[in-house]
């Protein structure tokens, strides 16, 4: 917004804490050191607010607007100026990396919502299943409207019997037979059939022998209430002995390392069981989950691949009786093949860890998730020892089950690494391959100490050996200079004399 009627005059020598904008109004005189006149909307890309020359008293209500509304434009454009160079720094490249959203959380939670599902009348053929792994709020809603709606239906129809048969008009009248002694209104046959359904029988409330519909009715309540009590019992128990959360007492490491075992790097993590009762059977299984495009163009999201950690040698299969480090090592078959350390810092992945056992107090499956992103893999560190022997067993700290320390690692990856150790024992091999046969050459000479030719004893000269795998052989020379294409290692005068 451009001021109206303001020009920037160049400031005298004496004032040099700000700038002034005198404002010429209509019918004024020229301003004075009009010199050097400059348009502000010209020079500046925004409003520039500046001090007045002028006395505030002298100062007309235009010149004031213009100043207020000069000030709100420059703090409105204070305030985008953040979100101005953070769009910049995104469109640019430079900003923060975006953290990567967890297909598994640390807890094991699947971080997965299911939408537009047309098809829900599969969750009702499943209705036992659809009910245990409801929420604890709509599971215990859904028990209590069970049996009370099931209460509820019975107790209108035996009241609804009693009201057709009479019953509630002879209540005083002792020869009468009502279909169930003592219901006199609706809140009688609601008690009776609840007594009926649960079982209770008080002896207050009895059905009479002179009521067949009575009999069947009562039949069919207590075939769908014990029916309704072994369904809604069942779920109860199933929801409360359900084994996830045994998962909440297995335990996984916050970060997960990358350093040297046997010479090899290996990506570890950390296990553990806090309770005393143990998991039989505890099988681990590691995945990771990276997008990732196929050679004709196909773009899989969130692809899952294999992690070994040992299931070809069977140390997957756990002994969980104390915290274990799961090792993964980084060979030719791991998808971490060709990663180092700078490549760690740039990836973007998750590994998800999965642990499965059997429950030994309940017999029940279980099993406990977790994952690791790329910036919780820790390059050169080693987890800290645990474990101490004290007087008659050995004491876990689980203070120190998440800690860690640094070691020396290198940074490059497994692949450069099992290069660079072929290529050191190449060199080793030839350079013991070269000083042997430098020794097996300088041993077979081909004259005595006396400066002499051997003799085969057949007039013959005996040359140099040549050793080619495993065989030697000793090549004979059927006189002087005809060596077959051995070397000739004699002197001249020797062979002439």
């Amino acid at each position: 917004m451009a001021l109206e009627n303001t020009a920037f005059i160049s400031r005298p020598e004496s004032r040099t804490d700000s700038l002034s904008l005198p404002v010429v109004e209509k019918g004024e005189g020229p301003v004075e050191e009009a010199a050097e006149v400059f348009d502000v909307s010209d020079e500046l890309g925004h409003v520039v607010t500046t001090d007045t020359a002028q006395p505030s008293a002298n100062r007309s209500w235009k010149s004031k607007l213009a100043e207020r509304q000069a000030n709100a434009a420059s703090d409105e454009y204070v305030k985008k100026l953040p979100r101005v160079m953070e769009k910049e720094r995104g469109r640019f490249g430079w900003a923060k990396r975006r953290k990567r959203q967890r297909y598994v959380e640390k807890n094991g939670r699947c971080n997965v919502s299911h939408g537009n599902m047309r098809e829900t009348y599969r969750y009702l053929t499943d209705i036992f299943t659809t009910l245990v792994d409801l929420n604890w709020r709509c599971s215990l809603f859904v028990f209590v409207m069970a049996y009370a709606i099931t209460w509820l239906f019975f107790g209108a129809i035996w009241y609804l019997i009693a009201y057709l048969r009479g019953d509630l008009d002879h209540l005083d009248d002792e020869t009468w037979t009502p279909c169930v002694n003592n219901v006199n209104g609706f809140i009688s046959a609601f008690l009776f059939s609840i007594e009926t359904e649960t079982t209770i029988g008080y002896g207050h409330r009895v059905i009479t022998d002179q009521c067949p519909v009575g009999t069947m009715l009562l039949l069919l309540q207590a075939i769908l209430g014990s029916m309704v009590n072994a369904f809604m019992v069942g779920c109860m128990f199933v929801k409360i002995s359900q084994p996830n959360k045994r998962a909440e007492t297995l335990v996984f490491s916050k970060n997960a390392v990358i350093s040297l075992r046997d010479d090899k790097l290996c990506l570890m993590f950390r296990v553990g069981d806090l309770r005393s009762s143990h998991i039989v059977g505890a099988n681990m299984r590691a995945k990771l989950i990276k997008s990732k495009q196929t050679q004709e163009g196909e773009f899989i999201p969130l692809d899952q691949t294999d992690i070994s950690v040992g299931f070809e040698t069977g140390d997957d299969r756990l002994f969980l009786v104390s915290p274990l480090v799961i090792s993964h090592e980084i060979d030719s078959r791991s998808p971490f093949w060709d990663m180092s350390q700078g490549q760690l810092e740039k990836d973007d992945f998750e590994m998800v860890v999965i642990l499965e056992g059997m429950v030994e107090a309940t017999g029940m499956t279980c099993q406990a998730r977790s994952s690791y992103l790329a910036d919780e893999v820790q390059w050169g560190h080693r987890f800290s020892p645990m474990m101490s022997l004290a007087e008659g067993f050995f004491d876990i700290d689980y203070g120190a089950f998440h800690q860690t320390f640094e070691v020396d690692t290198p940074s490059c990856s497994a692949h450069e690494l099992s290069l660079a150790a072929a290529r050191l024992e190449a060199h080793l091999y030839w350079s013991i391959s070269s000083k042997l046969d430098e020794e097996k050459w300088e041993g077979s000479s081909l004259t005595n100490q006396s400066g002499k030719q051997l003799d085969n004893g057949k007039g013959g000269v005996v040359g140099p050996t040549f050793i080619v795998g495993e065989i030697t052989g000793i090549q004979e020379q059927s006189g002087p200079g005809e060596l077959n294409g051995s070397v000739t290692t004699t002197d001249q005068s020797e062979s002439e004399a």
